[in-house]
């Protein structure tokens, strides 16, 4: 399970259930060995007092340091699709991807580099470095420990429009075989007449005990090729809605929504099924929310959030996914609520209507849009042609007058004994006019 959190908080277990909210870390004095913290006090020297690093001032191909193990994204044009602008040799080679890849949508969804832009839009929201690690089942079918950091950079000091990423992985030996070396390694050490000086792995989750000077037995020591703790495989099973009674407050309705978009940010965004719950629960909120108005509107005040008449949904989604959320997502999901009230989806049944409905959320999206759309304008124009198609004439003349146009604008002259046509006028604008104007 991948395990995101920032750099200042003690890092519980790889694999542990809790996932704290992401934080600026703060400067970093241990432990230099750690690739992603030498890339983020990298980072930290190119900002020079500006919010963030320019990225006129980073060349990844010149950085033999980590320049290999990382990405650069650049969204400037894209944000929902951002652009593989530089991606290093050996994050290229451990993925199998050769120079057709572009996008971020075209990152296979089990590669080691899928692990660093599965985070990218928590830049975004956070406005700061992101750091990670965790241990998933790699392309390949290996167990693979990594670490991670992803850090903003901008092309005017003020908007985030590229991340740079940098990211550390070992691969790691099945449970089975994992247990028949540390066996060896116990009679190994048995028979030894004295303990043997194993490095222990920097990366590891041992480097603490070697940090304050304590060597662990060698059965606690995890190498490139040793797992001892258990493995959690990750699952793309849909996430359950928590139950809810149908008496509960619109507080605690918010509270378990906000979890499930926690979860879909926190998750492969690839997985649907976390996107279509959290939106289910976001639409359960909102009929609650319809029927309190008045606590409504107390979460909206505490939020600093403001109703809006032509756009209802776009408060409940900014209050369930947060106000920094991708602004072209927030007007997605606003769209798809929308649509669920003019639909009358009934509570509880949001997640399932959008996954059987064709094309899923972007075709909920589009059908929303359409039917917001304004009818087109009658053609007045159109219609005054026809009637005067279909009108008498009131009088014909052998005229020869240049083009091809159907309706000719004339300029006669009043006599005593009726009108005598003195010159045609060659202007379409003002022939369109006259026909608009014409006396029924």
């Amino acid at each position: 399970m991948d395990n995101l959190r920032g750099f200042e908080e003690d890092a519980p277990a790889w694999g542990a259930d809790e996932e704290p909210t992401p934080e600026r870390p703060p400067a970093i004095g241990v432990d230099e060995r750690r690739m992603h913290v030498r890339a983020y006090n990298y980072w930290v020297s190119l900002l020079r007092d500006r919010p963030f690093p320019s990225i006129r001032d980073i060349d990844p191909a010149s950085l033999a340091d980590f320049g290999p193990h990382s990405v650069l994204l650049d969204f400037s044009s894209d944000p929902g699709n951002p652009t593989i602008a530089f991606l290093g040799a050996a994050l290229r080679e451990e993925c199998g991807l050769d120079h057709s890849i572009e996008r971020v949508a075209d990152v296979p969804g089990r590669s080691l580099l899928s692990r660093l832009t599965d985070h990218y839009l928590q830049i975004i929201a956070n406005r700061a470095p992101i750091g990670f690690e965790a241990e998933f089942i790699g392309q390949r079918g290996h167990p693979t420990l990594y670490r991670g950091i992803l850090m903003p950079l901008s092309s005017d000091s003020d908007d985030i429009d590229f991340v740079y990423g940098v990211i550390n992985w070992k691969e790691i030996a099945e449970p089975d075989v994992a247990d028949a070396l540390a066996a060896q390694v116990d009679l190994a050490v048995a028979a030894a007449p004295t303990p043997s000086d194993t490095p222990i792995w920097a990366d590891g989750p041992a480097a603490h005990l070697e940090d304050a000077g304590i060597r662990p037995e060698p059965n606690e020591i995890t190498g490139p090729t040793l797992s001892l703790w258990p493995q959690e495989p990750e699952v793309d099973a849909p996430p359950a809605a928590p139950a809810l009674d149908s008496d509960a407050g619109l507080a605690d309705r918010l509270a378990v929504a906000r979890h499930a978009a926690a979860e879909v940010v926190d998750a492969d965004q690839r997985s649907r099924a976390a996107l279509y719950c959290a939106l289910g629960l976001a639409w359960d909120f909102a009929r609650a929310a319809a029927a309190s108005p008045e606590d409504y509107a107390e979460l909206l005040e505490d939020a600093g959030l403001k109703a809006q008449a032509r756009a209802p949904m776009t408060p409940i989604v900014k209050l369930v996914f947060g106000a920094n959320y991708d602004k072209t997502r927030l007007t997605e999901f606003a769209a798809a609520l929308c649509w669920a009230e003019r639909e009358g989806v009934p509570e509880g049944e949001l997640a399932a209507r959008i996954e059987s409905f064709p094309g899923a959320l972007k075709g909920i999206v589009a059908a929303e849009r359409a039917h917001r759309r304004p009818a087109a304008r009658p053609d007045r124009l159109g219609e005054r042609r026809e009637r005067l198609r279909a009108r008498p004439a009131l009088a014909s003349v052998a005229l020869d007058v240049p083009g091809e146009e159907e309706f000719v604008l004339l300029v006669a002259r009043r006599e005593a004994d009726g009108l005598s046509i003195v010159a045609p006028v060659a202007d379409r604008r003002l022939t369109e006019q006259a026909i608009r104007k014409s006396i029924d």
